[in-house]
């Protein structure tokens, strides 16, 4: 009777922790921040954060304009069609955000940590004077935590 009554809890205990994984995997992949993009994915020294693509000339100019919010495993990566210099600014972005310049071959070739909104009419840019293929933008914050630093690289994961 007593082996029975913890296989029923070591099951019961196994039924909850499986519905919380799953909890936690829909409260991040279908929040309505979370792009429709969503199953894109970059890794940096095992860290992967969901991506929403900024592919078009439209899509690259919106950015992250004008959000609230960022999910905190999310970000936005632009993908742009050759290697170049590609200033950033901060024009309509509410919210701070760590902006990592990639190259080519995936290697990170420049970081500008905790970039503040611009309140302004004028704002500044940031200008890497590296040539980058990708501009990955994140939650500030990410970077200090995760240790991510210039020289890693990123393994990006196109689904769709």
């Amino acid at each position: 009777m007593r082996k029975m009554i913890l296989e029923i809890l070591l099951v019961i205990i196994i039924v909850l922790v499986l519905v919380y994984i799953i909890f936690v995997f829909a409260k991040t992949v279908f929040s309505p921040n979370t792009p429709q993009n969503s199953f894109n994915f970059v890794c940096i020294n095992g860290h992967c954060l969901f991506v929403e693509l900024a592919k078009t000339q439209s899509e690259i100019e919106r950015g992250l304009m004008n959000r609230k919010e960022l999910d905190k495993n999310s970000g936005m990566l632009f993908i742009f069609e050759k290697d170049g210099i590609y200033p950033f600014w901060m024009k309509s972005t509410l919210i701070p955000l760590d902006i990592i310049w990639v190259d080519g071959q995936g290697k990170i070739v420049y970081i500008n940590q905790n970039t503040q909104p611009c309140k302004g009419l004028i704002c500044p840019q940031i200008v890497p004077n590296v040539r980058a293929r990708y501009v990955l933008e994140v939650n500030a914050g990410i970077v200090s935590k995760t240790g991510i630093k210039a020289g890693d690289f990123l393994e990006l994961k196109i689904v769709n």
